[in-house]
């Protein structure tokens, strides 16, 4: 689930990527309560709620751009 593919996050719409936000945030807690240690899961799920990060950062400074 938790990988997520830049085309896939460009696809979505502002609400979608938040959900899939909080989607990814309770499962990253959910991996790092079973696992004491940073695994390759862990570090999957980070990359994905950095992207969806970066791209509601992006999608925001665009429409402030295009009211300009």
């Amino acid at each position: 689930m938790a990988i997520l593919k830049s085309k896939e996050a460009r696809k979505l719409s502002q609400k979608e990527r938040s959900e899939k936000l909080k989607e990814l945030k309770l499962e990253l807690v959910k991996a790092n309560v079973t696992a004491n240690k940073t695994n390759a899961k862990t570090k999957e799920i980070k990359r994905a709620i950095s992207r969806l990060l970066t791209f509601n950062k992006t999608s925001k400074e665009e429409e402030l751009n295009k009211h300009k």
